[in-house]
């Protein structure tokens, strides 16, 4: 039996992108650039930045994001959040990705590579227990991956950040140390800071996109909404994104160009937790059956994590000038490039990891065979 097929039609997405879009990794290696030799040269300003606080968050910080997570929130369509919520395996594999395998193989990396460096090894663990809930609607933005299902995957970490974030700091850094032998520490954690966190990062952006689309969408249409109103917005989303982190890398810049051995040893566990745990949940999801967009999501939401969290905690906990506040900054120093170059290896591995998924980017979709006139179909 013989057929001829056509040939597999695959451009690549990234030719698609917007010029903002397509250079993003140079736009945010320039913002980190920036940042950084802003902290290291001009005197004073981490102290000015860091004191403009209310209710010790920072408020330039707070802006930058808000700007950055407006416009994505504002795409969701959220009468279709329901077909997520239904979703059993997304959910659950989600819940045990964020909150078992993640914060464990975080603490494992930190003692099997910072044995000897206990302050950058407790910052390191609570950067792996603070799960992401802002930065990873960029990601999952620019991967195509399903917006409905990363904002409801967002929403729940973020309850399980308030309620559990407390109890597993306590364990990772405490209960288990002692169980295994090893040295432990003694932290507490403000709870008011964890909700003052979820509330401002993730609360007020989610307000104003769900207020947006449905005032929108009644006044003028879903038509105009999305073919309209949020192309002009969009771009927003990447200027807030390169406006934080300009602010962060200044803020920090002269202890991390002041330090560069003992960024360079956070940096090693740092990499091999983003990328592992990206390529590790992606596989997972879809051999359990999710398609390429939910895939996407659950990859980007369990390997990225909530950086402005841990900044605050490990300060508020441990001081400014601190080893774990330092591990927290370094967490962005490496989470946002790294996690910039999986934005593209997901767009380049969903054919063939998906060939055929209908949820794959329009113009990474495997073209159907089509077989050849009088040949046999089998």
């Amino acid at each position: 039996m013989s057929a001829t097929t056509s040939a597999r039609s695959v451009t690549p997405v990234a030719k698609e992108m917007s010029f903002l879009d397509r250079y993003l990794a140079v736009w945010i290696l320039a913002a980190m650039a920036a940042g950084l030799l802003l902290g290291r040269f001009v005197p004073g300003l981490d102290r000015a930045l860091d004191s403009v606080q209310v209710g010790g968050i920072s408020v330039p910080i707070a802006v930058g994001l808000l700007v950055m997570m407006y416009p994505v929130l504002a795409k969701v369509r959220y009468d279709e959040t329901h077909r997520v919520t239904g979703d059993r395996k997304l959910l659950g594999l989600s819940l045990l990705l964020n909150w078992i395998i993640g914060p464990a193989f975080m603490f494992t990396l930190a003692w099997v590579f910072l044995p000897d460096l206990p302050e950058f090894r407790t910052g390191l663990i609570i950067v792996g227990l603070a799960r992401c809930i802002a930065m990873v609607f960029i990601w999952n933005d620019l991967a195509c991956g399903d917006r409905e299902a990363a904002a409801v995957l967002v929403a729940i970490n973020s309850v399980f950040q308030v309620v559990a974030f407390g109890a597993l700091g306590w364990f990772y850094l405490q209960v288990l140390p002692s169980w295994l032998g090893l040295e432990t520490v003694s932290a507490e954690f403000s709870v008011w800071a964890i909700v003052g966190s979820v509330l401002v990062f993730l609360g007020i952006p989610l307000l104003a996109g769900f207020g947006t689309r449905v005032v929108g969408e009644r006044a003028k249409g879903r038509e105009w909404y999305e073919g309209t109103f949020l192309p002009r917005i969009g771009p927003w989303a990447l200027y807030g994104l390169l406006f934080t982190i300009v602010l962060l890398f200044a803020m920090q810049g002269e202890a991390i160009t002041t330090r560069p051995l003992d960024v360079s040893r956070m940096a090693v566990p740092l990499l091999l937790y983003f990328v592992l745990m990206f390529f590790f949940s992606l596989l997972v999801s879809r051999a359990v059956g999710l398609n390429y967009a939910k895939s996407t999501s659950v990859a980007f939401t369990a390997s990225g994590n909530n950086f402005e969290l841990a900044i605050a905690v490990s300060i508020g906990t441990f001081g400014i000038a601190s080893g774990q506040a330092l591990a927290g900054v370094v967490g962005p120093l490496i989470e946002v490039p790294v996690l910039v170059g999986l934005v593209y290896v997901a767009l380049w591995l969903g054919p063939r990891l998906f060939p055929g998924d209908s949820s794959l980017p329009r113009r990474a979709r495997t073209t159907v065979p089509t077989p050849a006139p009088g040949a046999d179909p089998s």
